[in-house]
C-alpha cells in the first residue's frame, strides 16, 4: 500500500470513529506502528487529524459523535415531549423498529404499555427499557457492539434484517436538514439505520430542535423517504430550526411539534395564568393562490381551540 493510501484509509477510519489507537490503525493498514505514527504526524501537518498518546483524534473542525453519557444529558425534556408524542403514533398490535439513541430509548419506555406489539430493535437501550414489558415481543437483531451507543452495528446487524417488513421505522441521528435528510457522525450506524428503514413502509425521524439545521458525515435517510418528523417547538430567536422545518414541510414531510405548553400541563391545554401560542408563521413562508399563508407552524396547545382536532396535542405541517 503506498503512503497516500494508507493516510487516506487512516484518515477515514478516525472520521468513523472519533479516535483510534495507533496499533488498531497498523493492523488494518498492514504496517507497523512507526509508520504509521509517521503517517500521523503528516495528517496533522495538514490539520486533518489530532495526535493523542497512543492514537488520532478528529480535529476540532469536524462534527463529531458525542458517547451515550454526554448524550443521555442534552434537551431531556424535548426528548420526553417527543417520545410521548411519537409513542401514540403506535397501535396495538402493530410490528416496528427502532433505532439506537437516547431519544429512542424514551420512545421505548412509553412503548412498554402498547399489548401485543412487535419491536426489532439493534439497541441495547431500547431492548432494556421493553425487558420486562410482558405484552411486548422484542426482536434483536445481530451485529458488532458499539459501545459508545450500546447498539449493535456490522454486517451481521444488517443482514438480519433482510426480508424483515414492519409497518414503521422509528430513527434518531445527529443532524438533520431538507436538502440531505437525517444523518449521523458514524458509518456503521448510518449502513444499520439505512437497512432499518428498508424494512418499513413509513420512516419517523424523532429530533429535537438542536438537531434541525445540522448537517453530519454519514446520511442515513433522504428526506423524500421520510414521512413524518417529531420534534419540539424551537425557541422564537431559532430562525435556522424554524426555516429547516419550513423547508421539509415543503418537501412533504409532515410534522408533529411537542409544544412547551402540553409539556407543562400534561397534554390538557395551557397552564393557569398562560395563554396558548396561537400559529406561528416561518421564515420564508409560501402564498398560497388565494393569497392566504402557506403551511404553518401551530404548537401543541393552539389546537385546543380548533373544534374537530383531536388530542389537542399534536401540530400537522404537511404540504398544501
Amino acid at each position: 500500500m503506498f503512503a497516500a493510501e494508507r493516510r487516506q484509509l487512516i484518515l477515514e477510519m478516525v472520521r468513523a470513529n472519533g479516535a483510534v489507537s495507533l496499533r488498531e490503525l497498523a493492523r488494518v493498514v498492514q504496517t507497523s506502528e512507526v509508520t504509521v505514527r509517521r503517517d500521523v504526524r503528516a495528517l496533522e501537518a495538514e490539520g486533518l487529524l489530532d495526535r493523542r498518546h497512543g492514537g488520532a483524534v478528529l480535529p476540532g473542525g469536524f462534527t463529531r459523535e458525542s458517547g451515550f453519557p454526554q448524550k443521555s444529558h442534552l434537551s431531556t425534556a424535548e426528548k420526553t415531549a417527543i417520545a410521548d408524542l411519537a409513542a401514540g403514533l403506535v397501535g396495538e398490535g402493530e410490528a416496528i423498529v427502532v433505532g439506537a439513541g437516547t431519544t429512542t430509548q424514551e420512545l421505548a419506555r412509553r412503548l412498554a404499555r402498547v399489548p401485543g406489539l412487535t419491536v426489532v430493535t439493534n439497541s441495547l437501550l431500547v431492548a432494556q427499557a421493553l425487558a420486562h414489558a410482558n405484552r411486548v415481543e422484542v426482536v434483536m437483531t445481530g451485529g458488532t457492539l458499539r459501545g459508545s451507543n450500546y447498539a449493535l452495528v456490522g454486517s451481521g446487524a444488517e443482514q438480519s434484517l433482510q426480508g424483515l417488513r414492519v409497518s414503521r421505522a422509528f430513527l434518531s441521528g445527529s443532524g438533520l436538514t431538507a436538502e440531505r435528510g437525517l444523518s449521523t457522525s458514524n458509518m456503521l450506524s448510518a449502513s444499520v439505520d439505512r437497512a432499518l428503514v428498508q424494512a418499513a413502509a413509513e420512516v419517523v425521524v424523532l429530533a429535537d430542535h438542536t438537531k434541525l439545521g445540522a448537517d453530519t458525515m454519514f446520511q442515513t435517510v433522504p428526506t423524500e423517504l421520510i414521512t413524518r418528523l417529531v420534534t419540539d417547538e424551537p425557541p422564537l430567536h431559532d430562525e435556522r430550526a424554524a426555516a429547516e422545518l419550513q423547508s421539509l414541510a415543503d418537501q412533504g414531510v409532515e410534522i408533529t411539534v411537542a409544544g412547551p405548553e402540553a409539556d407543562a400541563s400534561g397534554g390538557e391545554g395551557p397552564p393557569p395564568g398562560r395563554q396558548p401560542r396561537r400559529d406561528m408563521p416561518l421564515p420564508g413562508q409560501r402564498r398560497t393562490q388565494n393569497g392566504g399563508l402557506g403551511p404553518q407552524l401551530r404548537s401543541a396547545s393552539a389546537l385546543a381551540d380548533v373544534p374537530g382536532e383531536r388530542g389537542a396535542r399534536v401540530a400537522d405541517l404537511r404540504r398544501r
